[in-house]
């Protein structure tokens, strides 16, 4: 007794896989014979009670069965979805019951006890990002930005109303070098003109540049001063 553990596994048409624990240094092959002719047997009855329980794969999945779905999120999202501290997200998985993972690819794993968790978790999440809706901006495209914060390597601007502050590098404010932006005069409230180059692709930031304007401008002008 307990000398040999032995498992076996397959369909009605054979055998699959066997594993077979023996503490002994060797078995007889009689044992073997009859270890696999009852554990045939055995296999035997038991798909005949699956069978009778499941006679095929079911077509859909229950409704009370756990669900789990990777939801995409743009990277100018992210910090909108969170809210502070992870507000939103805390609050989502609180009224719903879902388990909500980050990726490495900045997508959400979303876990839910079942497909209607799983649905209302989806309705909460648009509904957050109805209530975040941006204007779409051109690609180079000239916007006026309101400064609402100096700080020493830049400021933060926004374009539109309820926009979440975006930060413009002083390598970025002008043609020459800027350790502060008080240098340029500039402050709270004061609004200047800007050129959009898209987003970052990994942070979703904006990318601004009233550099690229100041430029611009200047090389209008030394264009004409060659003509004359």
């Amino acid at each position: 007794m307990g000398d040999m553990d032995f498992k076996m596994a397959g369909t009605r048409k054979g055998v699959t896989a066997l594993q077979a624990d023996i503490k002994l240094k060797g078995i007889p092959l009689k044992v073997v014979m009859e270890a696999i002719q009852q554990g045939t047997e055995a296999k035997s009855n038991i798909l005949s009670i699956m069978q009778e329980t499941i006679p095929c794969p079911r077509e859909g999945r229950k409704e009370t069965m756990p669900v789990v779905e990777n939801i995409a999120v743009l990277p100018q999202k992210r910090t909108q979805l969170l809210g502070p501290g992870g507000l939103n997200i805390r609050r989502v998985q609180a009224t719903t019951g879902v388990q909500i993972t980050w990726q490495s690819d900045g997508s959400m794993s979303v876990f839910a006890p079942n497909a209607s968790a799983m649905e209302e978790a989806k309705e909460a999440f648009a509904d957050l990002m109805k209530s975040f809706e941006e204007p779409t901006l051109e690609f180079g495209g000239i916007y006026t930005a309101s400064i609402v914060e100096i700080r020493p390597q830049g400021v933060m601007v926004t374009l539109y109303d309820n926009m979440p502050p975006v930060f413009v590098h002083n390598s970025q404010l002008d043609t020459r070098k800027v350790q502060h932006p008080s240098a340029l005069g500039l402050e709270i409230n004061q609004d200047f003109k800007v050129k959009y180059f898209g987003r970052d692709p990994t942070s979703g930031q904006m990318r601004l540049s009233r550099r690229a304007l100041i430029a611009s401008i200047a090389a209008t002008k030394n264009l004409h001063r060659n003509e004359t």
